[in-house]
């Protein structure tokens, strides 16, 4: 089965495609992530492009990026996606894309239908996995990731660009997911098993924008 991973460079791709890639029967022909063009960084997490062709680097695998322009619609959002599916179907082969999704049921039914178009399958290596486990196996694994995103209407801007660990599952609310599958975060991920070697981040200016809180990662400099 040759696949594709939607990577969004955050957490839950990591974790699938660390599944996946002990699946003798899966081959990953490369990650495919979408990018808003005008602010040259990862779609609703605000990562810079820099930042996630170093993730695709280290990880050993090919990238694509699907631009769309920033305020983009659904449509052109849907649009642009099965442009870029039907020509890497065709150049690649690939029959199946990866998803990390963990239990949101029209979250997979709307990826599904999205996929029938291009006549390709979805796989969810992570579906139905207890998201409070899921996160303390992310940590015991030697996965790091920060936060970049947060919803300020679903937990507190402050944990904008903390570390995704012990410390902050143990302060986060009761009614917040743990994984954030909710939306109320999302996370940029610079070690664990999938990567080589890890991505040298620091946290740079906390912003608002459009009612996200975006903590601006910069790639540090090599020496």
């Amino acid at each position: 089965m040759k696949t594709l991973l939607s990577w969004s460079g955050g957490k839950d791709s990591s974790l699938a495609l660390n599944a996946i890639s002990k699946m003798e029967d899966v081959e990953i022909a490369g990650l495919l992530t979408t990018v808003t063009a005008d602010y040259d960084r990862i779609s609703m997490h605000g990562v810079r492009r820099s930042l996630l062709r170093q993730q695709a680097l280290s990880a050993g695998l090919p990238l694509f990026e699907v631009p769309i322009p920033k305020n983009a619609t659904n449509d052109v959002y849907e649009r642009e996606i099965k442009v870029a599916l039907i020509k890497l179907k065709k150049e690649l082969g690939i029959s199946t894309v990866v998803f990390g999704d963990l239990f949101l049921e029209d979250i997979r039914e709307y990826r599904e239908k999205l996929l029938s178009g291009p006549g390709l399958n979805c796989l969810f290596p992570l579906w139905r996995r207890d998201t409070r486990e899921l996160a303390e196996y992310f940590i015991t694994s030697g996965f790091r990731a920060v936060l970049c995103t947060i919803d300020p209407k679903k937990l507190d801007s402050s944990f904008c660009g903390r570390e995704f660990d012990r410390s902050f599952l143990t302060e986060i609310p009761e009614n917040v997911d743990p994984c954030g599958e909710n939306g109320e975060f999302h996370t940029f991920v610079f070690d664990g098993p999938v990567f080589q070697q890890p991505i040298g981040i620091k946290i740079g200016e906390v912003v608002e924008r459009e009612g996200f809180y975006f903590a601006d990662l910069l790639p540090l400099e090599k020496s």
